[in-house]
């Protein structure tokens, strides 16, 4: 299991013990691989809500808007409307040759995501966060793996200011499989 996985079971406890995805088809179905954190974190909670804030997206969930495929054409398609009819800007990092962004979480409520910032030549394991506030311009560059931002903004060693709710006092979990059968 990845460091910061294991480190984030100890402070989120997750559900029932959950089987491993066909990390080799979604990496297939998506274009290109994934970071290995990521694939432990899914594996480990799979889809759902961390701290009734930060919604982990999986591959083939059952509603779209969770869905890790799904939300990487849906976020493409409406990122460059965004910018071909401006005004709002890109944001600086993306001006580096072969940096694109891949959506992995969005924000409850708010219409904000967390993208990895990848690049063409990178591993996966390199690509660091880009959370978008969803409703405005509003971008910030946070140079982590997307598991460590996860567990270093519900714990406060992060702060952010589109996920503005956390750090809470009592940290959860709740499942897509919970939610979404609700």
């Amino acid at each position: 299991m990845h460091p910061d996985v294991e480190q984030l079971t100890r402070i989120v406890p997750p559900p029932a013990e959950r089987g491993q995805r066909a990390w080799p088809e979604v990496e297939a179905r998506l274009g290109t691989a994934l970071p290995e954190d990521f694939k432990d974190l899914v594996d480990t909670y799979g889809g759902g809500v961390f701290d009734e804030t930060i919604w982990v997206l999986e591959p083939d969930c059952a509603d779209r808007d969770y869905d890790l495929v799904a939300m990487k054409e849906e976020r493409a398609e409406v990122l460059a409307r965004l910018w071909e009819i401006g005004p709002e800007p890109r944001p600086v990092q993306l001006e580096a040759a072969g940096a694109g962004l891949l959506p992995f979480a969005c924000i409850e409520g708010t219409g904000a995501y967390l993208y990895w910032l990848t690049s063409k030549d990178g591993r996966p394991e390199d690509w660091t966060v880009l959370a978008n506030a969803g409703r405005g311009p509003e971008w910030e560059h946070h140079p982590v793996q997307s598991t460590q931002f996860i567990l270093s903004v519900i714990t406060g060693e992060i702060h952010s200011e589109i996920l503005y709710d956390l750090p809470v006092e009592d940290h959860a979990f709740d499942s897509n499989d919970d939610i979404l059968e609700a």
